[in-house]
């Protein structure tokens, strides 16, 4: 009989697949712009390890923010780990750095498209990249992982996000 340990953890290695799609999309808007009337509502932990965002913000959503990217954004970022961006609040630039694992939703409401996350557990191994160079530990508090029995996987019909003709 097999352990936890012993296990495919096929949760994971979709939870995996559908972050690269995040990532991807991004990556795409970072080399191409975005086309047509496409725009992301992208829904993040404020407080997982190595979100860097202002306090003023942390305050304001502790817990879950939601930003949009669609016509004003600048500074456009991302790798296997992070991803970056500079939005306006209140007509000051502010830049946030997201991790991936720090995404709960991902949306594109132009196409009908949306994933939603369960939260990872995340262990911060200090070998985040510092993509704004300030060499400083992260601004946010550290969260706690997930308990195990937490992490619930359900199965979910892509159809429901295929546009209909």
């Amino acid at each position: 009989m097999m352990t936890e340990d012993e296990t495919l953890r096929y949760d994971k290695m979709v939870e995996g697949a559908l972050r690269s799609v995040v990532r991807d999309a991004v990556q795409e808007v970072v080399e191409n712009g975005l086309p047509g009337d496409h725009h992301f509502y992208i829904t993040f932990l404020t407080d997982f390890p190595g979100v860097k965002i202002p306090d003023y913000l942390r305050d304001r959503y502790p817990g879950e923010m939601t930003i949009v990217l669609q016509f004003q954004f600048e500074d456009l970022y991302v790798d296997d780990e992070i991803f970056q961006v500079s939005l306006s609040f209140n007509n000051k630039p502010e830049k946030l750095i997201i991790p991936l694992p720090a995404i709960s939703i991902f949306a594109d409401p132009s196409v009908n498209f949306a994933l939603q996350f369960q939260p990872l557990e995340h262990e911060p191994s200090g070998d985040l990249p510092d993509p704004d160079g300030d060499g400083g530990p992260d601004d946010g508090e550290k969260a706690e992982a997930p308990k195990e029995e937490e992490a619930k996987g359900e199965v979910v019909s892509l159809d429901q996000f295929r546009k209909k003709k």
